[in-house]
């Protein structure tokens, strides 16, 4: 068995989408700006929060959207046409939002990969998403540094159900109690102490987390580098 793994939430806590203004500008130009705030109120955008008046029409592919694409897709563009645009154009900023360009790494986030990998500590990303980030993962040049990949609409279950840390952790090859994981939201990530995983949060803001945030949380703080980090390290 490793001595310890390392689990990371992949939006909010690996990487972040880009400001809602400049998506809506490249996806459809500095004419529409002016629905920014409402396509924000909607949820419109990429890796929004379920938005609090989700229409009937729209509720079931909200529910489902970290489980199939075709429901995060509807579920998305649905928002961007309550939000008044065609559907044209809510397919257009919907497929924006799932471009690896428009997906933004943290300050530490390829060095902190990067060290585990070197220290020899198995990483898995567990994520609740309806689209591929394996795009994200390479354009950043950090999937060779990532062991296990969970992914909700792959895997059938979504986080805070501790099944999906299970699979996770046995992926790996690491009990549970020997490994951390570091994520943004405490109600979905932190669903994780169920099975006696650590969990330790990050700000998903980039603006106010620190830039060492993940580095810190991933127990690489003060320890020499390359050095094997042990289960209470």
């Amino acid at each position: 068995m490793a001595e310890r793994g390392v689990l990371f939430d992949f939006s909010g806590t690996l990487f972040h989408i880009e400001p809602p203004a400049d998506a809506v500008r490249i996806a459809l130009g500095d004419e529409l700006l002016h629905l920014v705030p409402e396509l924000v109120r909607r949820g419109a955008l990429n890796g929004s929060a379920r938005p609090p008046d989700v229409p009937p029409e729209l509720s079931d592919a909200w529910d489902d959207r970290d489980l199939s694409a075709d429901a995060h897709r509807a579920a998305y563009a649905g928002a961007g046409q309550l939000a008044g645009l065609t559907a044209e154009q809510a397919t257009r900023l919907y497929d924006r939002g799932v471009a690896a360009d428009a997906w933004l790494a943290y300050p530490d986030t390829v060095r902190t990969l990067r060290e585990l990998r070197a220290r020899q500590i198995p990483v898995a990303v567990v994520s609740n998403i309806g689209w591929d980030p394996r795009p994200v993962l390479d354009r950043h040049g950090v999937a060779e540094h990532i062991d296990v990949l969970v992914l909700s609409d792959e895997r059938g279950v979504v986080k805070p159900d501790p099944t999906i840390f299970a699979m996770a952790c046995a992926e790996l090859g690491v009990s549970p109690r020997h490994c951390v994981m570091i994520g943004d939201n405490p109600d979905n990530d932190g669903g994780c102490v169920t099975l006696g995983i650590e969990f330790r949060l990050v700000d998903e803001d980039p603006a106010r987390r620190p830039p060492d945030a993940l580095w810190v949380a991933a127990g690489l703080a003060g320890a020499c580098p390359r050095r094997r980090l042990t289960a209470d390290g």
